[in-house]
């Protein structure tokens, strides 16, 4: 690998999937770390997206490269919305721009009873069950993994982020407005977000790409990381386009 230069002059802000801590992240981190300043922004603040967004926003620099993964693909476009000026460019992994349906929104009600009655485990296994990864020898450590983070941040982060997950609002105005460079990746056997939801997504932004991750399920920057590593060096190497940019700071 080259070791010259560097790919970007922003720091890259990386917001983990729901109940994830950094370690979701770590392939990511350890790449990219050779060549920018990379922090993970833990997606605490309330139980509403919108608040969460605003939390971040006041620790976050001043402008940065933005990636989230689920959840916090969610939050990060809740920031691009809220602030797009602050953006240079944004990374959207397993992510859903759309509102959450009556019918999903159930879904998480007994999810949030378990982990109220002490039962966090439990609602961590319904929240991302087996299948939602790619099938393979990873699954079960990457299963694990989830499992010991969703632990660690306890039953009260998982309630904030079940409600605020069911009432986020639609984003689809939000990506059409994005002037920035943009990247959508995608596991190739993710059934929680299907393919062609997230391919919507990347043709709502004028600059964005869309790219499938193969042998990845929802979560590809722990199932595939090389992959995604080498996607996200390609995308901070893309040039900014500084009068689109002027006109999104507008």
């Amino acid at each position: 690998m080259d070791q010259s230069g560097i790919w970007s002059s922003e720091p890259v802000v990386l917001l983990p999937n729901m109940m994830c801590d950094a370690r979701i992240f770590a392939p990511q981190l350890q790449f990219l770390s050779q060549r920018s300043p990379v922090l993970v922004a833990p997606l605490f603040g309330g139980d509403r997206i919108e608040d969460i967004a605003v939390h971040l926003l006041t620790m976050l620099p001043t402008r940065f490269a933005l990636v989230g993964l689920s959840a916090g693909g969610s939050v990060a476009l809740e920031i691009l919305r809220r602030a797009p000026e602050r953006v240079s460019r944004i990374c959207l992994i397993s992510t859903n721009p759309l509102s959450e349906t009556p019918d999903q929104a159930a879904e998480r009600e007994p999810m949030i009873i378990s982990a109220r009655t002490g039962r966090l485990e439990d609602a961590l296994l319904r929240n991302l069950p087996p299948e939602a990864l790619a099938p393979g020898p990873r699954r079960l450590e990457v299963l694990s993994l989830i499992r010991d983070m969703g632990l660690d941040l306890g039953s009260e982060l998982f309630v904030d982020l079940s409600r605020a997950l069911q009432r986020r609002r639609d984003q689809q105005a939000t990506a059409r407005r994005c002037r920035v460079p943009a990247l959508v990746l995608c596991g190739e056997y993710d059934p929680l977000i299907p393919a062609k939801r997230q391919e919507f997504l990347a043709g709502l932004m004028s600059q964005a790409s869309f790219q499938i991750i193969p042998g990845a399920g929802h979560l590809p920057t722990v199932e595939q990381p090389e992959a995604v590593n080498r996607a996200l060096q390609s995308w901070l190497k893309t040039p900014l386009n500084l009068a689109n940019w002027a006109k999104t700071e507008a």
